[in-house]
């Protein structure tokens, strides 16, 4: 009997992903889906507050700007070597997202802005077309 005898050392790696549907509604979900999985793999409380914050902000804008009608947009939440990713894939790869000055009496244009502030990190990947993903980490403390 061949017997091998393999060790893998891995960091922990949790992840979700869901598709939700372009809407207010979906949206919503998405943020309460993404507390409770925070909730119960015990993101610390101040990263919870900022990423339910930053999640409510991508959710928004994909069910918004990124809506297709009959495509879903995609919410992934990966925790991973000391980083929270959250990951918003929408349809719309044509129509990517910029942070830009607004006026102070604009009723839009904030979310980029206020993702920003919060996150550590954030971008935009394209692909497949005619997917982007709009991505923002936070650093975990104590890593």
């Amino acid at each position: 009997m061949n017997q091998r005898n393999t060790t893998q050392v891995q960091a922990p790696n949790r992840h979700f992903s869901v598709l939700l549907s372009p809407t207010p509604r979906g949206a919503r979900l998405a943020r309460l889906l993404a507390v409770e999985w925070m909730r119960d793999h015990e993101v610390p409380y101040g990263v919870t507050e900022a990423a339910t914050q930053v999640v409510a902000e991508l959710a928004t804008n994909a069910a918004t700007h990124g809506r297709v009608a009959g495509r879903s947009f995609r919410l992934a939440l990966l925790d991973h070597e000391g980083v929270l990713r959250i990951e918003v894939t929408d349809t719309r790869g044509e129509d990517l997202p910029r942070a830009q000055p607004t006026a102070p009496e604009s009723d839009s244009g904030r979310g980029l802005r206020l993702v920003e502030a919060l996150a550590d990190r954030w971008g935009v990947g394209l692909g497949p077309v005619p997917r982007k993903t709009v991505w923002a980490e936070l650093d975990l403390p104590g890593s």
